[in-house]
C-alpha cells in the first residue's frame, strides 16, 4: 500500500518504506490464546455438567467468531499502516476500506522528535513525531521500527533539503 512508481515526483525515491512494528500483533495472539483456553474448557466442563450435544459446538463457534474479531482487524489495520520516506518527503497511508494519506514535505519540516515507552524499548520501536510549523498536530508514526535511526536519517533528509543550505 505504500507510494507505487507514479505517484513519486520526478526525480523523487523512496529512502525508507516501513510498516508498524509487529508487537501491535502480539495482543490479537494473546486473545485467540485466552479464547482457545476457554474453548477447550467448554468442552471439558460440558460432559461434566451434563451438557453434552450442541453446546459444545456452540461454545467452539462463539469461540471461533470472537476469535476472528480479535484478530483479523488488527491484522488488516497493520498490513495497510505504512510509513514512506523519500527524498522529497514524509508519508503515513493507512486504511482498510477508506484510504488515508498525509505527506509533508522534508522542507517543510522544523521538529522531529521521538518518543519510547518501556515496552517500546523492549520490542526496539517508538513513536515518532514530525511537525511542521502548520496549524495542523503533526504527524504521529506509532510504533516505528527502530525509530532512532529512523528519526537521525530523516534529520538528515530535513537537513539537506533545507534551501538555505544549498
Amino acid at each position: 500500500m505504500g507510494l507505487r512508481e507514479e505517484h513519486l515526483a520526478e526525480g523523487e525515491h523512496v529512502i525508507m518504506e516501513l510498516r508498524t512494528h509487529r508487537k501491535v500483533l502480539l495482543k490479537p495472539v494473546v486473545w485467540v490464546v485466552v479464547l482457545l483456553v476457554l474453548g477447550v474448557a467448554g468442552w471439558i466442563a460440558a460432559p461434566v455438567f451434563r451438557m453434552e450435544g450442541w453446546i459444545p459446538l456452540f461454545v467452539t463457534g462463539v469461540v471461533v467468531l470472537l476469535a476472528l474479531a480479535a484478530t483479523v482487524p488488527p491484522y488488516l489495520r497493520w498490513v495497510n499502516t505504512t510509513y514512506i520516506i523519500t527524498n522529497q518527503r514524509v508519508s503515513l497511508r493507512t486504511g482498510i476500506f477508506t484510504h488515508t494519506g498525509r505527506d509533508i514535505p522534508l522542507y517543510r519540516i522544523n521538529d522531529v522528535t521521538f518518543e519510547k515507552q518501556l515496552t517500546d524499548r523492549i520490542f526496539g520501536c517508538g513513536t515518532l513525531v514530525i511537525s511542521d510549523g502548520s496549524d495542523r498536530e503533526g504527524m504521529v508514526l506509532d510504533d516505528v521500527p527502530d525509530v532512532e535511526t529512523v528519526q537521525r536519517t530523516l534529520q538528515d533528509l530535513v537537513r539537506k533539503s533545507d534551501p538555505r543550505d544549498n
